[in-house]
């Protein structure tokens, strides 16, 4: 009997398989880091081979480790890294050049040119999205027009387009032997170019683009019971979820007005709305949340923070302050608070509330007083805060109050950051026992789809608490700590110049 699920969680720094049993509890799991790629200052990359190496050695280092045969996989689900976007020949299985990656700023001039008519929100109202680099299709016209050869192999049907969701399904179906050719509803309303009301590719919008229709991937379901297609000759792939529309199914926020923050290389939070798509007034983005088989999608407003654990990242490799990750906290537990400092991380530009992608990093408020402990601190913080800004805004635009966070990815075992989160909000912070609420999320996805899981009373059976933190910082220090985060934000802006 299949009692297990398979999980395969690609994201920006490592791609990792986890199988879960249905009380959906983690049975084994394995886990690679994949190089990161930055030719040039604003553009980073990605090896799409190298991914596909390394998912098929996480599949079965997981397996392994679960102790559980491939062929008694109920089903495998997909959760991927958003707007990453992969060209590639389907008769080959080559990818015509790397993959560019969400964080990468190189469609800047695109965007800006395509704004002259009508404005960053020209598309809004039908894709959700503003203009901006971090979406899809900007980044697929740079393809076409400055990959040699692109456009004319597109015409021959010898070139295609997918976000890794899309790459990872067609590579695990067959591949050049016949491999599905698809995405699901999450990941297509992040490309800017699927219509969020009819849920398919917007032909005016390719027409202005100039993206041909034949090189995208079909739209499905992000529970197909009808199914992708199969690896290993039976496992059924039918689950395909953004990473953070995972999370969203994974935290069980299935109820208009659940929401849920994720913090990985970015933070993203999104708040459930239901079957009503809600136009964003605050600079919020509105995404699709999931679509279960051929019920009505569920909608959500998203706010999206380019850099969070991303900063610890450069702390760790570029500064050389540590040698890993989670040791940033012994550093930042050494000194009572930031010593004045704030740090604006807009590597990539700042997203949501802002959407300027010609803002650029910076530490401000530097005295001699200051050593490394303050500036991990300060790293630390400038999550906190830009949450802060995320859910101020979501909460202009819903109309609803929040009255908890329920938090999931790699930072919520930072208990420094969690006491500060909640803190800075001044609302709970709640975490669930079990974390990988990503990887969990299209677990729940496949499984609904081949009746692993009967209905979403299952999926919120198997959420559970396992800390929060309450707040504890006076009101007066919050209102001046934040206030100071928000001049420092100033401060970033509109740094570079065409």
């Amino acid at each position: 009997m299949a009692d297990h699920i398979a999980a395969i969680d690609q994201g920006t720094s490592s791609t990792r398989c986890i199988i879960f049993d249905r009380r959906g509890a983690i049975a084994g799991m394995r886990q690679l880091e994949h190089t990161q790629i930055y030719p040039r200052p604003g553009w980073v990359e990605h090896d799409a081979l190298e991914i596909w190496a390394h998912t098929q050695q996480a599949f079965h280092g997981a397996l392994e480790r679960a102790g559980v045969a491939a062929g008694a996989l109920a089903a495998i689900g997909i959760t991927n890294q958003r707007e990453t976007i992969v060209a590639w020949n389907p008769n080959t299985g080559k990818p015509c050049c790397n993959a560019i990656v969400w964080q990468d700023t190189r469609t800047d001039r695109i965007c800006h040119d395509l704004a002259r008519d009508g404005g960053q929100d020209r598309w809004r109202d039908r894709v959700g999205l503003p203009l901006a680099t971090y979406f899809s299709g900007p980044k697929m016209r740079w393809m076409l027009e400055n990959v040699p050869g692109l456009r004319e192999a597109a015409a021959a049907g010898e070139a295609i387009f997918g976000n890794i969701d899309t790459w990872l399904i067609w590579n695990l179906t067959g591949g050049p032997g016949g491999g599905a050719h698809v995405t699901d509803v999450t990941n297509a309303s992040r490309t800017m170019l699927m219509d969020l009301h009819s849920l398919d590719w917007d032909p005016e919008i390719l027409d202005i683009m100039a993206i041909p229709r034949r090189m995208l991937p079909r739209i499905r379901p992000s529970s197909d019971p009808a199914c992708y297609g199969y690896t290993m000759g039976k496992v059924p792939v039918c689950g395909d979820l953004g990473d953070q529309q995972a999370a969203l199914v994974g935290q069980a926020c299935f109820g208009v007005g659940d929401a849920k923050n994720t913090y990985g290389t970015g933070c993203f939070m999104l708040l459930n709305t239901g079957k009503v798509a809600v136009p964003s007034k605050s600079g919020l983005l509105t995404t699709v949340g999931y679509q279960f088989g051929s019920a009505p999608p569920a909608y959500a407003l998203e706010g999206s923070i380019a850099i969070t654990g991303a900063l610890v990242q450069w702390l760790r490799d570029n500064l050389r302050f540590f040698d890993f990750s989670h040791q940033i906290e012994d550093y930042a537990r050494q000194v009572p608070d930031s010593g004045g400092i704030y740090v604006v991380p807009a590597f990539s530009g700042l997203f949501a509330p802002y959407w300027q992608s010609d803002a650029r990093g910076v530490i401000v408020g530097l005295t001699r007083f200051i050593n490394k402990n303050h500036i991990c601190r300060a790293a630390l913080e400038a999550t906190a805060y830009q949450t802060r800004e995320v859910l101020d805004a979501m909460e202009r635009d819903s109309g609803v109050k929040l009255t908890s966070l329920k938090a999931d990815g790699g930072m919520v075992h930072n208990e420094t950051l969690m006491q500060f989160q909640a803190d800075i909000l001044g609302v709970p912070v709640v975490r669930p026992r079990i974390a990988e609420t990503t990887a969990l999320g299209a677990a729940y996805a496949a499984g609904l789809a081949v009746g692993f899981w009967d209905n979403l009373d299952d999926l919120r059976q198997n959420w559970q608490v396992d800390r929060t933190w309450a707040p504890e910082m006076a009101q007066e220090q919050r209102v001046q700590l934040y206030n100071g985060w928000l001049k420092a934000v100033q401060r970033a802006m509109h740094w570079t110049q065409e």
